[in-house]
């Protein structure tokens, strides 16, 4: 049986306000091409669908057309959908009925059954194969926010002994949803038919992407172990993190990444979908198909750099000539000595004529304060005037004194 493993769309997403439907298109079109050249049995999508919890009509659209479209192409393709922590649970799944005459299951969040019990059976979704018969059984576990999760009672240490500590409620409720659903497949699943999970988490170890990825965890203590996914589970599908990799040493946890970049910091990762093959119960091989770059990012220069060497760098630029919607997104990252106030003007000038957008400017300076200098306590931060948080400012970013004009623009700033 073979799965493709993809997450983290972002339908919807712009990037420093440029839409980037066009780029999801030809993802989404690329998609449909390898779903019928690789021959794949089924299609997990592990979260993020959308980039926010309230979707534009276009990117709902896009959604269900490309849903449809890989039923006409494909009929004997299985679909699979959980929701992300970007992702409306409820509108996610509003859908659902429809959807799934079409061959699409969507889990949005964990439902209860009338006594208040997680309803476990909704997220254990069976898998076929081209004859028909299941071949696979899916765990598709949605993102998990506090509530969803079983409350389990707090263990109390037999006579005489000392209490072990208690773990996190939180971490203990999704491994034991984990385990009522792991439970639930190896009662259902035969030798010769394999488990698969899903989830949309922070791993232990797991990259994440600096710019683009909403944290989800607080201090590292909200990160899951690996070992909620413990055998008989053959892979884990994973989405949150926007980076491919695989979970420390376990080549079958993996997260597939984001199939665009989402953000400048990610404009030399290898985007991919995955292919996994399974053999039986077991995991046959697992192959990274790169997914095309519709339009590229570029940052210029790779580091900042003055200004001048910056222009120098721009005016060199060479692309070739295309619609606006393929054109390159820029960032350009120069370092400064100064305030430059017609630092967009002269970037701009630059880029004159050039088939690219520019999407952002990073500044920053050589200069570097510790924090310890830059800590003031309550009292000093009480005695500060205005200007005098504006000096300290311009000391921190820049290095030097605020020039005589820069001060008197700031106080006719703050003049009453």
């Amino acid at each position: 049986m073979r799965l493709l493993h993809t997450s983290d769309w972002h339908l919807g997403q712009s990037l420093h306000n440029f839409d980037r439907h066009y780029e999801h298109q030809r993802f989404l079109d690329w998609l449909l091409d390898t779903i019928v050249s690789e021959q794949a049995d089924a299609l997990l999508v592990a979260g993020d669908i959308f980039d926010n919890a309230n979707p534009s009509a276009a990117s709902q659209r896009q959604l269900y057309t490309f849903l449809q479209q890989a039923r006409a192409r494909a009929p004997q393709l299985d679909i699979v959908v959980i929701a992300g922590n970007h992702d409306s649970p409820g509108r996610l799944e509003a859908p659902g009925p429809l959807l799934e005459v079409h061959g699409t299951t969507v889990i949005g969040y964990p439902h209860r059954d009338a006594d208040g019990s997680l309803a476990i059976e909704r997220m254990l979704v069976p898998l076929t194969g081209k004859d028909g018969a299941t071949a696979a059984w899916v765990l598709a576990v949605p993102f998990l926010r506090h509530g969803d999760v079983p409350r389990l009672a707090p263990q109390e240490a037999a006579d005489g002994e000392d209490a072990a500590p208690q773990a996190d409620p939180y971490l203990a409720g999704i491994a034991d949803l984990y385990r009522q659903a792991l439970e639930l497949a190896g009662s259902r699943a035969s030798q010769s038919q394999a488990i698969v999970a899903m989830g949309h988490c922070h791993m232990v170890n797991g990259t994440m992407s600096a710019e683009s990825e909403r944290r989800i965890v607080i201090g590292g203590t909200e990160m899951l172990p690996t070992g909620i996914f413990p055998p008989p589970i053959a892979y884990a599908a994973l989405g949150h993190l926007h980076l491919a990799q695989q979970v420390g040493p376990h080549a079958h946890i993996r997260y597939c990444g984001s199939p665009i970049p989402l953000s400048f910091a990610e404009t030399s990762y290898t985007h991919q979908v995955l292919r996994i093959d399974l053999q039986g119960a077991q995991v046959g091989e697992i192959t990274a198909l790169p997914v095309p770059r519709a339009v590229q990012l570029l940052r210029v220069p790779e580091k900042p750099a003055p200004l001048q060497e910056v222009k120098t760098a721009l005016a060199a630029l060479e692309l070739p000539d295309v619609p606006l919607e393929q054109q390159p997104l820029l960032e350009v990252r120069i370092r400064l000595a100064a305030p430059e106030p017609g630092l967009r003007a002269a970037i701009e000038e630059a880029l004159q004529g050039k088939p690219v957008r520019l999407a952002k400017i990073e500044t920053s300076s050589a200069a570097r304060a510790s924090f310890e200098e830059a800590a003031l306590s309550l009292d000093q931060l009480a005695t500060l005037q205005p200007d005098d948080i504006f000096k300290r400012l311009y000391q921190l970013r820049y290095g030097t004194e605020a020039p005589p004009e820069q001060l008197a623009a700031f106080a006719e700033l703050v003049r009453p």
